[in-house]
């Protein structure tokens, strides 16, 4: 089978999208005797694990070290999941990897997400690799890439979502994050009000815990800004790459793993700079060039709508804002809602081809609850895809105008597709 026939396979074999617990994967991780021989960074939290993942590849790539960085979900193609040395894993290589991980399952059923996590973690550990890093994806104590012993693990932030597995406060999400520390290793957090349970737990466990504002933190101006950690300072460090007010406290969390690794993966002051300038990561408050300017970003819950907002509002002015959205129906939308309405002038609203999406018809009734009209300056319209949603806001906005592209990660990669038609 080649790649895609995997995927359409493993699409439909397993009874639940989502199915919650460790025992499976680990048993069919014992039977491939999968282990990593280098470092593992894990990274979780609900906002900002992707950005961090991201800046720690760049980094340790300007500093000439061999990474594997498992990120998810893609956008256009699968292999995005499974980064070698900065570039994705080829067919052939996922292949095989599937082909080991399907001989080592036996009777055992697993999740899309589940194999895909053991076939990845399998492929990077067969390559010649320095560092390893690994972004968790549902919560973290019962998530599959849980199975692996990270040597630093990092909790980005804490917030409402994905309420149906992981609780309903920040209290009960923050004990599932920290489940991926481990005692007696570095346990990083870079939310600035950590949950109580994160910061028990850690310790419960004897993981040696580090807080931003307590263990690391940074300050800066205009121009720079610098980093203080137990062991380490960094000073006139150019500011990330990536837009967004949040990005400080994601490579505050990521000079934080470099200094536990300090030993192991030594990194000088330029290599630093370097990568957190150089480092790219689609759909994180992405500004694409051209006019009307275009605004990508997967802001799906309340903390990252808030991020998506306080972003555009530094954008400067533009006459009249589009939004393309699409969301999940498990969502807190009207969370979501709140964040944006005043930033949005037209909304096109759209279906995604998921049974658990929203529609379109959906989005347009919480959107007139929450108080958005239609009249001569402001309007509602509904579509069937996200590609369409776009075109029509294309066909309606002026070169003075934005077209902001936000919620599920079908959403963004239905534009993209788009875009990637269009200029082919």
């Amino acid at each position: 089978m080649n790649l895609s026939e995997w995927l359409a396979l493993l699409e439909k074999r397993h009874s639940k999208e989502i199915d919650m617990g460790l025992a499976r994967v680990a048993q069919v991780k014992q039977s491939l005797g999968l282990k990593f021989s280098c470092p593992v960074i894990m990274v979780g939290g609900t906002n900002g694990k992707g950005s961090t993942c991201a800046m720690l590849e760049s980094v340790l790539l300007q500093a000439g070290y061999r990474v594997g960085l498992y990120i998810k979900p893609h956008f256009l193609d699968f292999n995005e999941r499974a980064r070698l040395n900065g570039v994705p894993a080829n067919d052939a290589l996922l292949v095989s990897a599937f082909e080991k991980v399907e001989a080592a399952r036996g009777d055992i059923s697993l999740t899309y997400f589940e194999f895909t996590t053991l076939a990845i973690c399998l492929l990077m550990s067969q390559e010649t690799l320095d560092v390893v890093i690994l972004e968790v994806g549902l919560g973290g104590r019962l998530d599959a890439v849980n199975v692996i012993d990270a040597d630093v693990s990092i909790v980005t932030s804490v917030d409402i979502d994905h309420t149906d597995y992981l609780g309903d406060t920040r209290e009960l999400i923050g004990f599932e994050k920290a489940g991926i520390f481990r005692a007696g290793k570095v346990a990083i957090c870079s939310d600035p009000q950590p949950p109580q349970t994160l910061i028990d737990h850690a310790n419960a466990i004897g993981a040696d815990l580090r807080l931003f504002g307590r263990d690391f933190n940074y300050n800066g101006d205009k121009q720079q800004w610098n980093y203080g950690g137990r062991e380490q300072r960094r000073n006139s460090l150019a500011y990330p790459g990536l837009r967004g007010a949040n990005q400080l406290l994601n490579a505050c969390a990521v000079l934080a793993a470099l200094e536990a690794l300090r030993f192991q993966l030594p990194v000088g002051a330029q290599e630093v700079r370097t990568g957190l300038v150089m480092v790219e990561l689609p759909g994180r408050f992405q500004v694409m060039p051209g006019r009307p300017v275009v605004v990508l970003d997967v802001a799906h819950n309340p903390h990252a709508a808030g991020a998506l907002a306080q972003n555009l509002d530094n954008m400067g002015f533009h006459a009249y804002t589009y939004a393309v959205f699409g969301s999940m129906q498990d969502k807190d939308i009207d969370g979501v809602l709140a964040h944006m309405k005043g930033r949005i002038d037209h909304w096109c609203v759209c279906d995604l081809p998921l049974p658990r999406a929203a529609s379109a018809e959906e989005l347009a009734v919480r959107l007139e609850a929450a108080g958005v009209t239609n009249d001569a300056e402001h309007s509602v319209q509904k579509f069937i895809s996200p590609e369409d949603a776009y075109m029509f806001a294309v066909s309606k906005a002026g070169e003075n105008d934005r077209i902001v592209v936000f919620g599920s990660f079908l959403t963004v990669a239905g534009v993209m597709r788009a875009r990637r038609t269009k200029t082919h």
